[in-house]
């Protein structure tokens, strides 16, 4: 499937520094009395305004959060990514694995009283597929029967592969196998719309708190589209109200590190994120928590418009002149580490032995640092290709922290003989604008996974993927992800080492040259208890906590 830069997802200015929707590890307070406090409310930061509570819209980070505890799907992410039942009771699947049925739970309501039904689901998933809404997440619909019809305007959206069988069973047509499918629908692009609700507001809808219908555990209200506080309270209508322990969250958006940590020190908000240099300084303090997993920072390499760099051994060269663990424990500092590859490290497991996929495809010479090897190498790649100096220009983001990536990164291939790096910044947007159209020589660029499964990432490396920059094509490559995703697409052991030795390929063939892998730190009051951290889809999982005495 074809992904999506998490940039996107996130804005600028969480590329590198993480924020409420980073990936990590499933995490909860270390507190331990278990009586709880009277007043059940939290106070939370956000790295940035709410832009839409529209299912088929919301593309950036905290939308997607508010979504996860305004909404209700078919299913939620629970501790260690594992999938929890939601609007979902029971799943039929055929043999062929291309058809789902799914019975829906009866007791649900939006937040006006009328019933979540399965035509709920249809009429959501329709107005996202339909070309004209122009959702950005459509794309994770690809697999779904006739899908891309659709979106080329050739069928008409009630074409979809899904359908009310009666009101509370649902039936979704694939056009192929799709190992991941079940994950997918814990994302908020699956979760069901009120038709009515979506009508009469029109374009209006999702804008404000009063302008949404809400079936999940909080109703949204104090948000009128480009608030910089809200407040989520607990959803009376919700069918497991009395798995809900909180009545309030309140969020404000604080972009700086500093205010956010000053704020949390004064008691004025209970769980904040960290800089780097705030990590370094309260690295012994017992009230932070580090999150890491789900996402990859890397670099590309445009070999379609550099001749060198389509050399293996200038490619190699490169990446082991880079020190990735100095860069993270150095020079960030912010609990981010180096990376076993391109497939970030607490994403996915072994059906088998339950071993991380990031070690079990782990390609030492794709993220070593070996400087004398790697000026070996550059002589030898240079020689091959007739080159007798490499001057390269590096984009990156003009964000603090990328611009220090970026210096680094420079310093360290400047090592390398006769190579030259020049430095180019640019505002996000114009960035990420010239890396699609392959306006670029190096770039720096982050990955965070949409639903934790290894495909995320290597689909994006596929021969003529949107997300592959560089045009980086190996047939033997293409094969693996191939088969991953037809042959073995229903085979659970012959898939996951399908897409082990796709990722041992690309990294044998340093395809990229993954540089670190984001954490985000940050500070939680001990009080607070219950809380899930999920290393992919961007979940948070707030609806669990509680505030203890």
């Amino acid at each position: 499937m074809k992904g999506k830069q998490l940039g996107i997802l996130m804005g600028a200015a969480l590329l590198v520094a993480g924020g409420l929707a980073a990936c990590g590890k499933s995490s909860t307070s270390t507190s331990k009395s278990g009586q709880l406090a009277a007043d059940q409310s939290v106070k939370l930061a956000a790295k940035a305004e709410v832009t839409t509570l529209d299912v088929s819209k919301a593309s950036d980070s905290s939308s997607l959060t508010m979504l996860y505890h305004t909404q209700e799907g078919l299913y939620r992410l629970g501790k260690n990514e594992k999938l929890v039942n939601a609007l979902a009771t029971k799943m039929t699947k055929s043999k062929d694995g291309k058809q789902y049925t799914f019975k829906l739970r009866s007791d649900n309501h939006w937040n006006d009283g009328k019933p979540v039904t399965a035509q709920d689901f249809v009429y959501s998933w329709r107005r996202t597929a339909n070309p004209k809404t122009a959702s950005e997440y459509a794309y994770l619909l690809a697999g779904i029967k006739n899908f891309n019809q659709v979106q080329n305007g050739k069928v008409a959206p009630s074409q979809l592969g899904v359908k009310a069988v009666d009101k509370h069973t649902l039936q979704v047509t694939l056009s192929k196998p799709v190992a991941y499918f079940k994950l997918l629908l814990a994302f908020p692009t699956f979760f069901p719309q009120e038709q009515k609700v979506v009508e009469k507001y029109g374009s209006d809808y999702g804008h404000s708190s009063q302008q949404t219908a809400y079936d999940g555990p909080f109703t949204m209200t104090k948000w009128q589209g480009t608030s910089q506080s809200w407040t989520l309270k607990k959803n009376t209508k919700f069918w497991d109200k009395k798995g809900i322990t909180l009545k309030q969250m309140h969020f404000q958006v604080v972009a700086d590190p500093s205010t956010g940590l000053s704020l949390f020190q004064k008691k004025e908000l209970d769980a904040t994120t960290l800089d780097g240099t705030q990590v370094a300084n309260l690295k012994n303090n017992k009230e932070m928590k580090t999150f890491i997993g789900g996402s990859t920072y890397y670099m590309q390499m445009n070999q379609k418009k550099v001749k060198a760099l389509r050399n293996l051994k200038v490619r190699q060269a490169l990446s082991m002149a880079i020190d990735k663990e100095q860069l993270a424990k150095s020079v960030l500092r912010d609990g981010s580490k180096a990376p076993l590859g391109f497939v970030s490290q607490n994403l996915s497991r072994n059906p088998k032995t339950n071993a991380d996929f990031a070690k079990d495809a782990y390609v030492k010479s794709g993220v070593t640092y070996d400087l004398k090897q790697a000026k070996t190498l550059m002589k030898a790649g240079l020689k091959a290709t007739g080159t007798k100096k490499l001057n390269l220009t590096l984009m990156a983001d003009d964000t603090s922290v990328t611009k220090t990536v970026a210096q680094y990164v420079q310093a360290e291939l400047q090592k390398l003989p006769n190579v030259k790096v020049t430095i180019n910044t640019l505002p996000y947007k114009t960035r990420l604008s010239r890396s699609s159209t392959g306006n670029f020589e190096l770039v720096l660029t982050n990955w965070g996974a949409d639903f934790a499964d290894p495909i995320n990432f290597l689909s994006l490396m596929s021969t003529g993927n949107t997300n592959n920059n560089g045009d980086f094509s190996d047939a033997k490559y293409d094969s693996y992800v191939k088969a991953s995703e037809n042959k073995d697409a229903n085979d659970p052991t012959a898939r996951y080492q399908d897409l082990v030795n796709a990722e041992k390929r690309l990294m044998s063939q340093q395809g990229v040259i993954p540089l670190y892998q984001p954490a985000t730190v940050e500070m939680w009051n001990d009080k607070v208890s219950g809380y899930v951290w999920n290393p992919a889809g961007m979940s948070r999982g707030y609806q669990w906590m509680k505030v203890e005495k």
